[in-house]
C-alpha cells in the first residue's frame, strides 16, 4: 500500500527565496550591468540600498523607517480588526436566518459595488485628515470579503446537519458555536485572507492623501522629491509587511483547521 507523501514545509519557502534572489539578479543585470533601463526611470539595487540605510539611519518624510512601518502596521490592524468582527458577524447572522439576508441583502448589494477608495472623500468630511479616515476606508475595502465568504460558507453547510443539530435541541446561538462557525470556517479564512489583501492595497491610497506618518506617506513624498530609490524602498516594504501578516494568518488558519480530516492517498 503507498503511503501519502510528506509535503516538505520548507519547499515552499525554499522556492520563494529562490524566485526573490532570481529578480533581484535580473533587476542588477537590467539597471547596472547591461543599462537597458536608465537609472533616472528606475533604480537600481545599490541605490535602493543606499535609500534603505539613509531613511533606517537619518529618517525620511518626518521618521526613520521603523516608526512609519509601525503606523502603517497600527492603522492595518484596526481596520482589519474592526471589518472582520463587523463582516463576520453579519455574515453568520444573514446565514443563520433568512429575515437577516432579506433585510440586510438589498443595502448590501447597493453599497457593494462602491470602490473603497471612494470613501476618501467622504471619510474625510466626516473624521477629517487624521487616521480615523484612513481606519475607515480600510475598513470598508476589508469588509466585503469577510462578509461574503463568511455568509458564503455558512450556507454551504450541509442542511442535515443544521436539522440533525436542531432534532438535539440544539438552537440559537448554540447551533451558532457548535455548527455554523466550525463548518463554516474555512470559508472564513478564505475572506481574512482576502480582507487583509485589500487592506494593505487600500492603506497605501489612503495615506496619500494628508498622511504625516506611514508607508504611504513615504510613496508620496518621494514622489514631490522625484526620488525613485525611496519609492521603491516603500513599495518593498509595502510588500514585506502584506507577505508577513499574510503568513501570521495562514499559521492561525493551519492551528484553528486542525480538526479537519486530512485527505487521504487514494
Amino acid at each position: 500500500m503507498a503511503h501519502p507523501r510528506t509535503a516538505n514545509p520548507w519547499s515552499g519557502a525554499i522556492w520563494t527565496l529562490c524566485t526573490l534572489l532570481g529578480a533581484v539578479v535580473l533587476w542588477w543585470l537590467a539597471t547596472v550591468k547591461w543599462g537597458w533601463i536608465a537609472p533616472t526611470r528606475f533604480p537600481t539595487p545599490p541605490e535602493v540600498l543606499d535609500a534603505l540605510r539613509f531613511i533606517h539611519q537619518e529618517g525620511y518624510s518626518n521618521g526613520v523607517l521603523f516608526k512609519h512601518v509601525l503606523h502603517s502596521l497600527r492603522l492595518v490592524a484596526m481596520g482589519f480588526a474592526v471589518a472582520v468582527i463587523l463582516g463576520v458577524s453579519l455574515g453568520l447572522w444573514m446565514g443563520y436566518s433568512r429575515r437577516a439576508e432579506a433585510f440586510v441583502n438589498p443595502a448590501f448589494l447597493l453599497l457593494r459595488p462602491i470602490p473603497p477608495l471612494a470613501w476618501i472623500p467622504l471619510a474625510i468630511v466626516w473624521l477629517g485628515l487624521g487616521d480615523g479616515a484612513k481606519i475607515l476606508v480600510i475598513l470598508v475595502a476589508a469588509f466585503v470579503p469577510s462578509l461574503i465568504n463568511t455568509f458564503t460558507g455558512v450556507r454551504q453547510i450541509e442542511p442535515h446537519l443544521r436539522e440533525a443539530a436542531q432534532m438535539l435541541g440544539v438552537r440559537g446561538w448554540a447551533l451558532v458555536r457548535e455548527v455554523l462557525i466550525p463548518g463554516s470556517l474555512p470559508m472564513i479564512f478564505t475572506g481574512l485572507r482576502l480582507s487583509l489583501q485589500a487592506s494593505w492595497t487600500t492603506l497605501v491610497a489612503a495615506e496619500l492623501i494628508g498622511a504625516t506618518y506611514g508607508l504611504g506617506s513615504i510613496l508620496h513624498q518621494a514622489a514631490q522629491d522625484i526620488f525613485p530609490a525611496m519609492i521603491m524602498v516603500a513599495m518593498i516594504w509595502v510588500g514585506i509587511c502584506g507577505a508577513s501578516t499574510t503568513a501570521l494568518l495562514g499559521l492561525l488558519e493551519a492551528r484553528a483547521l486542525r480538526w479537519r480530516p486530512t485527505r487521504e492517498n487514494s
